[in-house]
């Protein structure tokens, strides 16, 4: 279509125009999630634990995951999120820091923890859990320990959620 025609057209009809931007900058269609990678949230554990995370609720950002990242701050991490409850496993591959994952059930519980160690040639190590969740949280190595997180413990999770 001619720019000029475009350009009339958005003019006469500025909600075409809005619609089109909504869509372009990743509003997507009504009704239809929308990847945000911006997503925030915090996981709260008993004993006064509190963990900032980015949220990955999709399959391209779990798969993403924090691989290529050098450093996490103190306190900061990554929460995978699932809709219904799965038995995927993690790996390392291409991931260049050590860290430490805990499996949450669908009843808000903790129910596996484990230390990962960076992997860059396959075959990497998977981690997974003895049954099935819907969050995993990763965070720097030894943080659930330090913390003294353990199987069994609640969490509370609080999002910020753009789609």
């Amino acid at each position: 279509m001619p720019q000029a025609a475009w350009h009339d057209g958005a003019v006469r009809h500025p909600w075409a125009f809005l619609l089109l931007l909504t869509v372009a900058c990743g509003g997507g269609v009504p009704g239809t999630p929308a990847s945000c990678p911006g997503d925030r949230g915090t996981a709260s554990f008993s004993k006064n634990a509190r963990l900032d995370v980015q949220i990955a609720d999709d399959d391209a950002e779990r798969e993403q995951g924090l691989m290529g990242v050098t450093s996490l701050p103190e306190n900061h991490g990554m929460a995978f999120r699932w809709d219904a409850p799965t038995d995927a496993t993690f790996w390392m591959k291409d991931t260049l820091i050590p860290l430490s994952i805990a499996f949450v059930g669908q009843d808000g519980r903790v129910i596996a923890i484990r230390e990962m160690t960076p992997c860059t040639a396959d075959p990497c190590t998977t981690y997974g859990a003895d049954a099935v969740y819907t969050m995993a949280i990763e965070a720097n190595a030894n943080w659930f320990d330090d913390h003294n997180v353990t199987v069994g413990d609640p969490v509370t999770f609080t999002g910020q959620l753009c789609s």
